[in-house]
C-alpha cells in the first residue's frame, strides 16, 4: 500500500506537494507527498540562509497565481474537503503546534455540531442546535447538512487565519472552495432559520468559546506572564557562556530565523505555550491536574509524569542527566553514511514496541495476508537521517496535529466502502464516519497539546543543543584524576565523548585537527558526532558526515536558521501527540494495523534530504501499525538531536492515556 499523493489532501504545501502546485518554482522529482515537512537546505549564516529564504519567498509568490487543486466532491466528504482547506491554512500559518490541535478540534467540533444537529439522537459539543432539514429524502438532508457544515468551516477559516502571514492565499483558496460549491460568501445572516444561518451560528458559538477558553486568542496567545531564566544561546559560537542553570529551558539567538510558512523573523521566537495548562480541555478533568506556583503565577499541570532528570546535588538523577544526553549524541553519531552498518527496517523486525519501550522485534506476519513481512535491508546512517527529517517540522508542516490529521485522511481513502465504526456494526456512511473520527482525534490533539505543553510550561526543561553543551564548557566528570574535571561536566565514553590530549592530537590521530591555535583546545571535551550544517556548501552534493568536532560546536540535525523548537523539551510533544492519535486510529478503525496491515513511504535515492545529500540509496518507511509510526516519530527527536530519551517515554505514556479517554469522551457525543 503506497502513501502518495492521491492518498493525501490537497491544496498541500509539503515538499513535494509544494512542487506540484508550483512547478515553475521547483522541478518535481517524484509527486509524492509526505506526512510532514521536510527541513530546509542547510545553510551558512548569510549566503546560503539567504537563499533558503528566497527559494520559499518564491514559492510563496507562485502561490499567489497557482489556484490548489480542488479535490473531487464525488470522492470526498465535505468534512474531509474543509479539512483540507484547514490543513492547507495550517501550513501557510505560524508554527504554533498547540494552536494548531486547538484548530484542528474547533474545527472538527464544527463539522460535528453540524451532522449532529440533523439527528435527534446526537450530542453537540458547544452548539446545541436542532434543525428541521428542508428536504425528506436522505440524499437532500445531506445536502443540509453540507451546506451547515461549509459556512461553518468558512466562518472559522476567515476568523482563525485573518492575522496569518499568508492569510490572502488562505482566504483565497476557502473562497474557491465556496465558490466550487456553490454558496454565496456573501451571505452573512446568522438569525436565518437555513442550513447556511445554522452554519454561521456553530461558528459563531465556537469563536465565542475559544475567546474564553483560557488560551489567550484575544492576543494573538501570547505569554501572559512566563520569562526565561536563562540569557539566549548563540549556536553559530561555540560554547554555551550564558546558561545558568542547566535545568531550565534556553532561548537561542538566530538573527534569521525562518519560520513554517517560510516568513523571515528578525529573531527567535519566545516560548510557545508555557501556560496553554489554563485552557479549556476536552477530555482531561480536574483529576488529572495539579496546580503548582512559581514566582507569584499558577501552573496548572495535567497527567504530571514527575520530574525529568536534574544536574544538582542528587547523583543519581545528575548520573541520569548526563546520560540521557549523552545518548543524543550516541545517536548523532550514527548519522554517517558512509559507516555502511545495515539494519532490517521492516515492520517484521522493527516495532511492537511494549508500551513506552524499544523493545519490539516486529511483527511475525502481516495479519491481513498472512505472509511475513519481507525484510528491507538499508543503511543505518541513512534511515536514521531520513527519521530526522520526515517526522520534522520545518516550512510548510501542518505541525504535528496536523500530521495525524494526514494519517486518518490516508485511512480515510483507504476505507472506503468498507467504514465500519470500531471495525464493527453495519457500514457507516462516508459523512458520519468521518465526523466521529475527526471529533476523537481532534479532541485527543487538543488534549495532548494541553496537557504536554502544560508540563513544558512547569518543568521548563533544556533542549540538547544547549545541556550538551554546557555539560561539556565544565568539563568531564568520570575522573577526577583527568584534566578539566568537574563535578557537572559530561560523562566520557571511549571512542564517542573523549579528552583532548597530547597523545590524541599528534598528527594523524583522532583529535589533531582539533588541536586549535598553540594547541588551545588541549584538554577540552570532543565528541565524534554529525559535524553540522557549516560543512556542508552544496546540499545537492555536500553531506557534513560524522567526525570527531568539539563537544562546544555540537549541533543537533538541525538547518541553522531553526536549530530547535521555541519551547522547553520535557515531554516531548511529537512523543505525546503521535502516541495519542495511533491510539485513536485503533479504536475508531478497530485495528491497530494500518488498512491491508501495511503502509509505507518511497523515500529516492539522493532526492530526500534537504540540508545535505542523500539518502546514499532508495529505500522505504515501513509501519504495519499506527503505534509502530508513533513510536519511530518518537526515536526520531533523539536522532535529530532535538530531545533525549527522557523527554520521550512519558510522553508515550501520557500519549496512551489522552488517546483512550478522548475516544471515550468523543463516544458520549455518538448516537
Amino acid at each position: 500500500m503506497t502513501i502518495e499523493a492521491s492518498s493525501f489532501a490537497t491544496p498541500n504545501l509539503s515538499r513535494d506537494g509544494l512542487k506540484a502546485l508550483i512547478p515553475e518554482c521547483v522541478k518535481s522529482k517524484s509527486g509524492q507527498i509526505q506526512f510532514v515537512s521536510p527541513q530546509a537546505h542547510a545553510t551558512k549564516k548569510n549566503s546560503k540562509t539567504f537563499s533558503w529564504f528566497l527559494f520559499y519567498s518564491l514559492c510563496l509568490i507562485c502561490l499567489t497565481l497557482v489556484s490548489p487543486p480542488a479535490p473531487a466532491q464525488s470522492e470526498k466528504s465535505i468534512a474531509r474537503m474543509w479539512n483540507e482547506q484547514l490543513l492547507w491554512g495550517i501550513r501557510l500559518d505560524t508554527a504554533r503546534p498547540t494552536v494548531h490541535a486547538r484548530n484542528l478540534y474547533h474545527f472538527s467540533i464544527a463539522m460535528w455540531d453540524a451532522w449532529a444537529a440533523y439527528d435527534t439522537n446526537a450530542k453537540a459539543v458547544i452548539h446545541d442546535e436542532k434543525i428541521s432539514s428542508s428536504h425528506i429524502d436522505d440524499d437532500r438532508i445531506d445536502d443540509d447538512r453540507k451546506q451547515t457544515m461549509s459556512y461553518a468551516a468558512y466562518r472559522l477559516i476567515m476568523w482563525r487565519f485573518r492575522h496569518s502571514p499568508n492569510h490572502i492565499q488562505t482566504e483565497s483558496s476557502a473562497n474557491r472552495k465556496m465558490a466550487e460549491l456553490g454558496y454565496d460568501t456573501g451571505f452573512v445572516d446568522e438569525t436565518a432559520n437555513t442550513p447556511a444561518g445554522l452554519g454561521l451560528r456553530i461558528a459563531k458559538s465556537i469563536i465565542e468559546h475559544g475567546l474564553n477558553d483560557g488560551s489567550n486568542e484575544q492576543n494573538d496567545y501570547v505569554n501572559r506572564h512566563y520569562t526565561p531564566v536563562n540569557l539566549s544561546l548563540d549556536p553559530e559560537a561555540s560554547g554555551n557562556p550564558q546558561m545558568e542553570d542547566p535545568n531550565r529551558w534556553q532561548p537561542l539567538h538566530i538573527p534569521m530565523f525562518v519560520g513554517q510558512s517560510g516568513e523571515q523573523a528578525e529573531n527567535y521566537p519566545p516560548f510557545i505555550g508555557p501556560e496553554w495548562g489554563n485552557v479549556i480541555p476536552f477530555s482531561l478533568t480536574e483529576e488529572d491536574m495539579e496546580e503548582y506556583e512559581r514566582d507569584g503565577n499558577t501552573y496548572r499541570v495535567y497527567l504530571n509524569p514527575g520530574a525529568p532528570p536534574l544536574l544538582g546535588d542528587d547523583p543519581t538523577s545528575s548520573q541520569r542527566y548526563k546520560n540521557d544526553f549523552g545518548t543524543v549524541i550516541q545517536n548523532s553519531s550514527e548519522l554517517d553514511p558512509k559507516d555502511r552498518v545495515i539494519i532490517d527496517i521492516s515492520p517484521g523486525a522493527r516495532g511492537n514496541n511494549t508500551i513506552g519501550t524499544n523493545d519490539g522485534n516486529g511483527h511475525e506476519k502481516n495479519p491481513v495476508t498472512g505472509k511475513p513481512y519481507a525484510p528491507q535491508l538499508v543503511y543505518a546512517g541513512d534511515y536514521y537521517r531520513v527519521l530526522a527529517e520526515f517526522w520534522a517540522d520545518g516550512p510548510n508542516s501542518e505541525t504535528p496535529p496536523g500530521h495525524w490529521f494526514l494519517m486518518l485522511n490516508y485511512v480515510i481513502d483507504n476505507l472506503r466502502g468498507k467504514k465500519y465504526f470500531q471495525g464493527k456494526g453495519p457500514l457507516m456512511e462516508d459523512l458520519e464516519w468521518d465526523v466521529r473520527a475527526y471529533l476523537a482525534l481532534g479532541g485527543a490533539m487538543h488534549d495532548v497539546a494541553i496537557a504536554a505543553w502544560s508540563n513544558k510550561g512547569w518543568y521548563d526543561y533544556p533542549r540538547p543543543v544547549s545541556a550538551i553543551r554546557y555539560l561539556c564548557d565544565r568539563g568531564q566528570s568520570s575522573d577526577a584524576g583527568l584534566p578539566n574535571y568537574h563535578p557537572q561536566g559530561i560523562t566520557l565514553v571511549p571512542n564517542l565523548i573523549e579528552i583532548i590530549d597530547e597523545a590524541s592530537l599528534v598528527h594523524g590521530e583522532r583529535h589533531a585537527h582539533l588541536g586549535g591555535r598553540n594547541n588551545a583546545n588541549l584538554h577540552k571535551i570532543a565528541v565524534r558526532s554529525w559535524r553540522g550544517p557549516k560543512f556542508i556548501e552544496d546540499p545537492k552534493k555536500d553531506t557534513s558526515g560524522v567526525d570527531w568536532i568539539l563537544c562546544g560546536d555540537w549541533w543537533p540535525y538541525q538547518r541553522p536558521n531553526f536549530v530547535t523548537p521555541p519551547f522547553a523539551g520535557y515531554v516531548s510533544g511529537h512523543s505525546t501527540y503521535s502516541r495519542a492519535a495511533a491510539e485513536v486510529l485503533s479504536l475508531v478503525t478497530g485495528s491497530k494495523f494500518f488498512p491491508g496491515g501495511y503502509a509505507f513511504f518511497r523515500i529516492p535515492r539522493n532526492e530526500y534530504l534537504h540540508f545535505e545529500r542523500g539518502p546514499s540509496e532508495s529505500f522505504q518507511l515501513q509501519w504495519a501499525t499506527y503505534q509502530d509510526a508513533a513510536d519511530e516519530c518518537s526515536i526520531s527527536r533523539i536522532y535529530g538531536g532535538i530531545h533525549p530519551p527522557a523527554d520521550d517515554i512519558p510522553g508515550r505514556i501520557m500519549g496512551y492515556k489522552i488517546g483512550h479517554q478522548a475516544f471515550k469522551k468523543a463516544l458520549t457525543y455518538f448516537p
